[in-house]
């Protein structure tokens, strides 16, 4: 019988502390199933702005649907992420906890609609996922897992909302470890014993509460000795005054988390576009906006630089970004039928022409700060990556 390696069994009572058998018992056993395979497969990942859906875009955008499809699943990415910000519910119910136009919960029917759009992994983790109260936090979960889907950012209790999660490719073995941060309500967080959100907070000073930053750091160092790739997701409502500008308190923290081991950070929560870093060779994008957008609210209510965003097309060689694609996607704030104004809004279509060119410009402007420079490519544009990215020769 071989030995445990040192990292699984100091893993090991960490992760029965806080009651959760199954992320005690994950690593183990990917362990004892073999070493990964690390061939020269290009990893492909598919990043798009979070999806606040309520309504099935099958039903709701019959017409349109196919084309949206193709769009999402042109390339075949290995990974298609998007983060589900609404409540499912399911058959432990729950009362809504919100008593306003913010309050989002969806019949389970939507989950089928993200896997046909190709999507196969989600952070179920934001300040959202608990407007159902902790019977909608287990619901929610039900109904992901039948769909298998690969999710993290909440869980049955801390242990589990914490732990990476892990999704086979053809390409390699990829982890996604998620947390939420800011306008999560008392009940929302998960603890030892209570199911809910990996939550991440700041102090009065906006400063990073340091067990909170040093669980994600220990769970993407741990996701990184199990696999190729780790993609690290933040849905952060820790927002400036102006929602234009990234925090640097969010900039340190991305940053690390890529020190920790993450190959990409990926965050949402300012429903709008922020810029793109590269960190030591790896991207960080600080916000991607909305990819579908059900909200009530009154049109208006949001700026317009809302209702755009970008999906980013990603090809990783050995944990390094290789290329970066941006297809730039608006949202239709005015819904397309009056008699069902708040079901046909907020549901995106590829940017095409002057519209394309403007939403890839404002996010240039945006990127500028950090030095990341696009291409213009039609109604697409690629990241200028530094040469040193392209190398698959530099120490890790």
């Amino acid at each position: 019988m071989p030995r445990f390696p040192v990292r699984l069994v100091a893993w090991l009572p960490r992760a029965l502390s806080r009651g959760c058998l199954r992320t005690a018992l994950a690593p183990m056993l990917s362990w004892l199933a073999g070493p990964m395979h690390a061939d020269a497969t290009p990893l492909r990942v598919q990043l798009t702005g979070q999806s606040l859906i309520k309504h099935d875009l099958r039903a709701v955008h019959a017409g349109e649907f196919p084309a949206l499809t193709g769009f999402l699943r042109a390339g075949a990415p290995h990974v298609s992420f998007t983060n589900l910000e609404t409540a499912i519910e399911g058959p432990f119910g729950g009362t809504p906890t919100r008593q306003n136009e913010y309050q989002h919960a969806a019949d389970p029917v939507v989950l089928d609609c993200l896997k046909e759009l190709g999507f196969n992994l989600l952070s179920t983790g934001n300040n959202h996922s608990w407007d159902l109260g902790t019977p909608g936090i287990l619901s929610t979960l039900l109904e992901v897992d039948r769909r298998g889907f690969i999710r993290a950012g909440t869980g049955r209790n801390l242990g589990e909302a914490s732990a990476p999660a892990f999704l086979e490719t053809p390409a390699g073995r990829v982890a996604l470890v998620a947390l939420a941060s800011g306008r999560l309500r008392p009940g929302a967080a998960a603890t030892a014993e209570r199911p809910g959100v990996n939550e991440v907070r700041l102090d009065a000073e906006r400063r990073l509460i340091v067990e909170d930053a040093e669980r994600v750091f220990a769970a993407i160092r741990f996701a990184a000795t199990q696999a190729r790739t780790v993609i690290v997701y933040q849905h952060d409502h820790y927002w400036e005054e102006n929602r234009l500008l990234t925090p640097d308190w969010k900039k340190n923290f991305a940053r690390a988390c890529i020190d920790a081991g993450a190959a990409v950070f990926v965050s949402h929560g300012v429903p709008q576009l922020h810029g793109l870093e590269i960190y030591r060779n790896r991207p960080i994008f600080y916000g991607l906006g909305s990819l579908i957008f059900h909200t009530i609210t009154k049109p208006g209510h949001y700026a317009p630089e809302v209702w755009q965003s970008v999906v980013a097309d990603l090809e990783l060689r050995d944990g390094r970004v290789a290329e970066i694609r941006l297809r730039p996607v608006l949202l239709n704030e005015h819904g397309a039928d009056p008699a069902r104004f708040n079901e046909t809004r907020g549901a995106p279509r590829p940017a095409r022409g002057a519209d394309a060119r403007r939403v890839l410009e404002h996010f240039a402007a945006q990127s500028a700060e950090f030095g990341t420079v696009l291409l213009y490519d039609g109604d697409a544009a690629r990241v200028a990556l530094p040469p040193a990215t392209l190398s698959t020769n530099q120490p890790r």
